[in-house]
């Protein structure tokens, strides 16, 4: 009997991920608040944010939530400020033996909660797996190689979800760090509009790499205080996305970043990128997480000051003329 894979949001990373699972041969649905962007999807099988893809016919797109309710593996690919409420709409219909996924990169500010935290707060029977890596969803959906990783505490959950991926354009690994993994998903978002900011500047790549380079330091720093795994900072979801994140011409964080750097308001910037920037989302409860763990992160400090209206030029002087100190302190 052919598995079926619902996914919950049909964004672009969403329906990226339904294409390839359906390419492999799953029966794939993709649910959307929207009934009316749910009929167009299902007829034109087009993605406006995914230029070239063509949609397969055998996936459906519905507004029923019910229509989950027979799915082996739910996918929540909704953005992260919609985690708890898609959960809450879908936990009448959800069965505690379903597996279920996160792709969504942030923390809950009222909880500092990671997202596969949020799910299980709302379905505390089902195991969840966080799914993470430098994965560009415009790249996935033309089948060009990515690797990822499923993050569970249960190994055999995340085995069975890195499976799925087997013989597709996604290599998954495994890692039972969950929330080293998460960390990284939510905070590389702020590293990419930092590098963003410095390139609109003018910069150059000097700065952009050390802007790389030290906010890896300091998610790290923050996840080990967390109880983190080591490790996992230098794996897919740690160096990994931080570097696709703050350097591809994809993403949105970094190109949100750069129109901020170029003299954009950050309403404006967020406007003209069209999409969920999760990097500004996730700038707050960094703060609150560092100053409960008592760590510095002197980088997404200063996001913090230029969202604030605070000249990104004068950050970038007061970051290079802070006290000299060991690199590995």
């Amino acid at each position: 009997m052919t598995e079926k894979i619902a996914i919950l949001g049909a964004g672009t990373w969403g329906t990226a991920l339904g294409c390839v699972l359906n390419k492999k041969g799953y029966d794939v649905l993709i649910w959307l608040r929207n009934r009316e962007k749910a009929a167009e999807l299902s007829e034109t099988r087009h993605h406006a944010k995914l230029p070239g893809l063509v949609i397969p016919e055998e996936i459906v797109f519905t507004a029923d939530m019910g229509d989950i309710s027979d799915a082996d593996f739910v996918i929540f690919a909704v953005p992260s400020l919609h985690i708890r409420s898609t959960a809450e709409k879908a936990k009448d219909v959800l069965r505690s033996s379903q597996v279920l996924i996160s792709v969504a990169k942030g923390i809950e500010k009222d909880t500092l909660y990671t997202m596969t935290e949020v799910i299980r707060d709302v379905l505390p029977e089902n195991p969840v797996v966080a799914l993470s890596g430098p994965t560009h969803a415009e790249e996935v959906a033309l089948d060009l190689p990515t690797a990822i990783v499923a993050a569970c505490e249960d190994e055999e959950a995340s085995k069975k979800v890195a499976a799925l991926f087997e013989r597709t354009c996604i290599r998954a690994y495994t890692n039972t760090d969950i929330y080293g993994v998460e960390i990284c998903a939510a905070l590389k978002n702020v590293v990419a509009l930092a590098a963003g900011i410095s390139d609109g500047i003018g910069f150059g790549d000097n700065a952009k790499a050390a802007i790389i380079t030290r906010g890896i330091a300091e998610i790290k720093r923050l996840g080990l205080a967390m109880g983190c795994r080591e490790q996992t900072f230098a794996g897919l979801a740690g160096i990994g996305d931080v570097v696709v994140t703050a350097t591809s011409r994809h993403s949105r964080n970094n190109k949100c970043g750069n129109l901020i750097g170029q003299g954009l308001s950050v309403e404006d910037a967020v406007a003209e990128v069209g999409m969920v920037v999760e990097g500004l989302n996730a700038i707050e409860p960094a703060l609150m997480l560092s100053e409960k763990y008592g760590v510095s992160m002197p980088i997404v400090s200063a996001m913090n000051r230029i969202i604030s209206g605070t000249p990104p030029k004068e950050l970038a002087r007061q970051l290079m003329n802070r006290r000299l100190k060991n690199e590995t302190d």
